[in-house]
């Protein structure tokens, strides 16, 4: 077995990276990160799942401070935090697999589950129509993680130092 301490330091440290860009992005845009028309521009960091498995946790923490912040309260930094967990995983096995539009894909997870599980969310904790909530969450997602996020995989699948970091 081949350890290299320096290696799993460096992917805390991109970790932790990720975790607050994806906050500052977050709480910076606040008027348009939360509520039930949300495009939450961080999201588009959903996507980088799709390389690498450290980035699952760096998404998973910033959108748990994120939620802490300016959430909806419990149910929403657990629900919905969790809800980006499951979508980052979903999204790595994606990008792991031999799926021949594995690219076209990969947004599908954030956009879905955060869909049902925020509007949901919306719906208890705001009293906002469920069905609308989640048909605007959705798009929010949708330009999130199919415009941004997409871009974003494209230039890192196009630039040597920056998949370099990312592929693992």
């Amino acid at each position: 077995m081949n350890y290299n301490p320096k290696t799993k330091i460096n992917k805390i440290v991109f970790a932790a990276l990720i975790a607050a860009i994806y906050s500052i992005l977050t709480i910076s845009l606040a008027p348009i990160s939360y509520g039930q028309l949300q495009v939450r521009v961080s999201e588009s960091l959903t996507l980088l799942p799709f390389f690498s498995s450290y980035s699952i946790l760096g998404v998973f923490v910033g959108c748990i401070i994120s939620n802490i912040i300016g959430g909806n309260g419990i149910i929403d930094i657990v629900f919905g935090s969790l809800t980006t967990l499951i979508a980052a995983i979903l999204t790595y096995y994606i990008g792991k697999s031999n799926l021949r539009f594995k690219k076209i894909l990969a947004p599908l997870p954030p956009i879905i589950l955060n869909a049902i599980v925020i509007g949901f969310i919306l719906n208890y904790t705001l009293k906002l129509p469920l069905f609308l909530s989640m048909i605007w969450v959705g798009i929010g997602e949708a330009i999130s993680c199919y415009i941004l996020g997409l871009l974003l995989v494209s230039i890192i699948e196009k630039n040597k130092i920056l998949n370099k970091y990312f592929n693992n």
